[in-house]
């Protein structure tokens, strides 16, 4: 029998005006500490974006989407934060904010496999 690990997830939003608190929900982050496994998966439909808010600059958050990814994996494009320890980055990144790209609250789980069970998260949560 393989052995379950302790994950930790969030749901990655894009909140156009966050004084609505309306939101879509665009991708999963997923942490797991022992196969030192930090990553984002996301999907951005633009279509249904322009639908839900028509001025919402879709370029700014695919690029906010991207050094969301590069600090995931401690890219040198991730900046300072991307050179932090994972557990760090997973933290600073599932921190509350007010911005048009945020997390919902985190939560735990038990995998074996984390690729897999980020994929489907992504398929449930997202797709």
């Amino acid at each position: 029998m393989q052995e379950q690990h302790l994950f930790e997830y969030a749901v990655i939003r894009v909140v156009p005006r966050v004084e609505r608190e309306e939101f879509l929900n665009v991708g999963v982050v997923l942490y797991c500490k022992k196969p030192s496994f930090l990553q984002a998966k996301y999907t951005l439909d633009i279509e249904r974006l322009r639908v839900f808010c028509p001025k919402l600059d879709v370029e700014e958050v695919k690029a906010y989407l991207c050094a969301f990814e590069h600090i995931c994996l401690g890219l040198p494009a991730g900046g300072p934060i991307a050179r932090l320890d994972m557990a760090s980055r997973f933290r600073w990144l599932t921190a509350t904010r007010s911005t048009v790209v945020q997390c919902s609250k985190v939560h735990p789980g038990f995998c074996i496999d984390p690729m897999a069970t980020l994929e489907k998260l992504h398929a449930d949560l997202v797709l």
